[in-house]
This record gives C-alpha cells, structure tokens and sequence, in this order.
C-alpha cells in the first residue's frame, strides 16, 4: 500500500473551508442526534470505517441508543425510527446515493413535511458534509 497525500497539509485553505461549513452546522437548529444518525448512515453506504468510528461515540454522546445504531443498516425495517428520523434516513440515502436516482419527490416532500424549509436546508447540508468527508477520508485512506 502507498501513502496518500495529506490535503490538509498540502492545501490547508480546502480542508479550512470544509471546517467553516462543520461550524456553520453545529450552531443550526437540527438536533444533534438528527445530524448523526446521518453521519452514521452516509458512512455506511460509504463504506467509510473512518468516519464510522469517529460519530458512533458521538451518537452515543448525544443520545442516541446503542439499540437504534445497531439498527441504522436496517432502518427501513426497524420499529426504532420515528417518522422524523425515517424521513431524513430516506433523504440521506437518496442524496447519498443520487447517482442511481436523484432524490425522489416522495422523499423530499416527506423531508420538507418533518422539517420544514429551514431544517430540510439543513438536514441537506450535513448529508452533503459527510459525503465529502467520506470521500475525503477514503480517498486518502485515512486511519485513526
């Protein structure tokens, strides 16, 4: 195996301007167990053990149960979600995999109808965040 670049080192300007959008995010009005049950399930569908690791503790920092992680991988079948959460779950997995289908209009109405136009903003762009820290964390095979 090779050693991939650092982005961080090698253009600090990029990694500070996905760090300004991380600050944006943790001063909206989405709840904290909202923002990481999408972190989770992007990482997931991204394959990205990195990024696994690193918001699991801080599901459980925020409240989520351990029983309703476990779940996530399922969530479709699971009695643990609340309409709220389904509705971002849905919408994380079509942003998540937009390539196969774009985002229906099923999901984003059920999204819009939960969170309304402000907290679907920012629903979006965590889904959107954690995507890029995916790619940037598997792209250059990042490890604790």
């Amino acid at each position: 195996m090779t050693t991939r670049i650092d982005i961080a080192k090698i253009q600090p300007k990029a990694l500070n301007a996905m760090l300004s959008i991380e600050s944006y995010l943790a001063g909206v009005a989405l709840s904290a167990e909202l923002k990481e049950l999408i972190k989770i399930r992007a990482s997931m569908i991204n394959k990205c053990a990195y990024c696994i690791q690193m918001h699991v503790p801080e599901a459980e920092k925020a409240g989520v149960e351990a029983q309703k992680l476990f779940a996530l991988a399922a969530w479709k079948e699971s009695p643990l979600f609340n309409a709220t959460e389904r509705a971002v779950l849905a919408l994380t997995d079509d942003m998540t995999l937009i390539a196969l289908d774009g985002v229906s209009d099923t999901v984003y109405q059920e999204a819009l109808e939960v969170l309304g136009e402000e907290q679907l903003a920012q629903a979006m762009m965590q889904v959107i965040m954690i995507n890029a820290w995916n790619r940037f964390a598997l792209a250059t095979q990042m490890t604790h």
